[in-house]
């Protein structure tokens, strides 16, 4: 059987490591900080991924996650359209996730690595070198899952890390009284903030703004009140919650740009691969999935049912079948969004055309699996 390492403990790489390890494989998964711990995520996740949750025993029944089924969206200035959601998802924090799915892999023989680092990795003679600041280790494959932007997408020299992005992503978990079937997606200048519950009645509170709207006020508490509470909605929820965290989680230099599945023959998955715009609220769908097909052509790979070069082929063919079109169409989506004229537009498409937005949503999610 052939060794794997995962470089990145985020849901494709716990979800692929369940996977690939039932199948009797030998992974190791290096994960640079120690479980449990808060990301900065919207925290939903859409109904099409709990066949196959199910299937491994991987569906976190235990933390009883709320069902969504209804969509908010509001303007800048406080204009509101509700829509239903066709497929629907359920809401659960990455503090919890990620860390039922951390003791599922444990459990089941996963050698860890935390609190560590990946710094290099170097493919030569078919096999991989993965350099830490501890040691090097390694590997038949190496799977990338690190995220959203990491200093190895730089170490890699990546196409997509060679130009600044504006974005910052803030989160916070709150109590408040929106509906629990409810996820609402709310507009302000150059971003917008989604919330909907998770687990024990709490809800995420996650925004995504342009760096501008930071610098020009300095700190993020001035900024909300300065720009987020524009939104009537906005300033409602943020006077009016418990605030649960001293203090929000923060990630800069988000990037929607294109990335691709492999690179000097690491297969990439979750947001290495590619990141939905937040607003589409998928990402975590896209990475279960993405495990999903990945580790099912390793386990192939592993078994000698195809070689090192059919398996990034039919990798980068599936990934691109199934997940291209979704980014493509996130990306265009979110040109709506965080600007006053055009908020107004998408929240008249919405309630003019309710055939029209359920299409929208439903090209952004794909089919249960």
């Amino acid at each position: 059987m052939k060794s794997i390492i995962i470089i990145g403990g985020g849901l494709a790489g716990l979800v692929g490591a369940n996977y690939m390890v039932e199948k009797g494989l030998s992974v190791t998964l290096v994960e640079k900080k120690r479980y449990p711990f808060h990301r900065v995520c919207g925290e939903y996740i859409s109904n099409e991924t709990i066949p196959f949750l199910k299937a491994r025993g991987l569906f976190p029944q235990e933390f009883n996650p709320p069902k969504i089924n209804r969509f908010q969206l509001t303007s800048l200035n406080g204009r509101v359209a509700l829509l239903p959601l066709d497929l629907g998802g359920f809401g659960i924090s990455r503090y919890s996730f990620d860390h039922f799915l951390y003791k599922k892999a444990l459990d089941k023989g996963v050698n860890f690595v935390l609190d560590t680092e990946v710094e290099s990795v170097l493919f030569k003679d078919e096999s991989f070198f993965v350099r830490t600041g501890q040691t090097e280790l390694s590997a038949d494959l190496v799977i990338g899952s690190f995220g959203k932007r990491s200093r190895l997408d730089l170490s890699m020299k990546r196409s997509f890390v060679q130009k600044r992005s504006p974005y910052a992503g803030v989160k916070y978990h709150i109590r408040t009284d929106q509906p629990a079937d409810l996820i609402s997606l709310h507009n302000f200048k150059d971003g917008y903030c989604g919330i909907s519950q998770i687990e024990d009645q709490k809800f995420t509170l996650c925004y995504l703004t342009h760096r501008i709207n930071l610098k020009s006020h300095g700190s993020i508490k001035a900024m909300e009140e300065a720009v987020l509470f524009k939104n009537p909605y906005l300033k409602s929820i943020f006077r009016n919650s418990e605030f649960l965290f001293d203090k929000p989680e923060v990630i800069n230099e988000i990037s929607f740009a294109t990335k691709t599945p492999i690179e000097n023959h690491v297969l990439m998955t979750g947001d290495a691969a590619g990141m939905i715009t937040p607003l589409c609220g998928n990402g975590m769908a896209m990475a279960i999935h993405s495990a999903k097909i990945l580790s099912e052509l390793v386990i192939e790979y592993s078994a000698g049912k195809i070689t090192r070069e059919h398996l990034e082929i039919q990798y980068s063919q599936k990934w691109n079948s199934l997940f291209a079109i979704r980014l493509w169409t996130g990306r265009q989506i979110q040109r709506l969004f965080g600007d006053e004229w055009t908020s107004n537009l998408a929240i008249n498409l919405m309630r003019k055309s309710q055939p029209l937005a359920e299409l929208i949503i439903k090209k952004t999610h794909g089919q249960p699996f």
